[in-house]
């Protein structure tokens, strides 16, 4: 008898997208928040006897072993201490998500595929985690999904308060273009939302060793009253601005002083005093 487990793979759009230059490692730095949206790919994972077979009903999706699904299913087999070629097992998966259209549809395939090998054959979550860093760099967000700052790679991941829901238009060209070819050149995105457009420039979310702060500041800034989403993304992108020019120790001070809202909402204040004060040099 069969046993097999269905998950859906949800696509993601990025509400602010910056590619800062190439990392030591041939990456690039980025610096992102990534918002997980209800279109999604639907994978169905069978366990049955017999070699591994990946089936996809989209003649242009990979179904071999440059496909990011076949890939985790080999390193989960391993991880679950199986010996040999994996075998045992069947995946279809049925495409929603447009290839090559910054969605995240391999990637996330990959994180559905590891979240249901990993409870079929019974690996723990930290096991999971490493290989999705290893698959690629974006594959750890689809594990968390929701709203999430991403820095580095884009794989080191603080969660944000969930952007409300909300309906967003996906207008897909009739050519691709790859992730690289993307970032190589240096694409920002803008975030357009009801009421307000923000784009998010090189020093819109994090100052100098402020990553772990970003989330929190841009948590309470959200509850701040008569506050919206747009500015208090802003408001962090002002601190971001504020960090790289007078430093993480004044920021970190003003934080202990006083509350974290307030130091954030006087941060902002310096900081668009020290960006009049940089144009006028200029």
């Amino acid at each position: 008898m069969s046993c097999a487990v269905r998950v859906s793979a949800y696509a993601k759009i990025n509400l602010s997208l910056r590619v800062l230059g190439v990392r030591p490692d041939g990456n690039h730095d980025l610096r992102t928040i990534f918002q997980s949206i209800a279109l999604h790919d639907t994978l169905t994972v069978r366990a049955r006897r017999g070699p591994f077979a990946l089936e996809c009903d989209d003649p242009a999706c990979p179904a071999d072993e440059t496909n990011l699904v076949w890939r985790a299913a080999e390193q989960v087999w391993a991880a679950s201490g199986r010996r040999g070629t994996l075998r045992d097992v069947e995946i279809r998966l049925a495409k929603r998500i447009p290839l090559k259209s910054g969605l995240g549809g391999g990637s996330s395939d990959a994180a559905a595929a590891l979240r249901a090998l990993g409870s079929l054959w019974r690996v723990k979550d930290a096991p999971l985690r490493e290989i999705a860093v290893r698959l690629g760099a974006d594959v750890p967000y689809f594990l968390e999904g929701g709203t999430v700052l991403g820095l580095d790679r884009g794989d080191l991941l603080f969660p944000l308060v969930d952007h409300p829901v909300a309906w967003v238009t996906v207008v897909v060209p009739s050519f691709g273009v790859s992730t690289v070819d993307a970032t190589d050149r240096h694409v920002t995105v803008v975030l357009a939302s009801g009421d307000a457009v923000v784009s998010i420039v090189g020093y819109a979310l994090v100052g100098a060793g402020l990553a772990p702060v970003v989330p929190i500041l841009f948590n309470a800034a959200t509850r701040v009253p008569g506050t919206s989403r747009a500015a208090a993304i802003a408001a962090v992108s002002s601190i971001g601005y504020a960090g790289f020019l007078i430093g993480p120790p004044l920021i970190g001070g003003l934080a202990q002083a006083v509350s974290l809202t307030a130091a954030m909402w006087v941060v902002v204040l310096a900081s668009a005093l020290l960006a009049i004060g940089a144009r006028k040099v200029g």
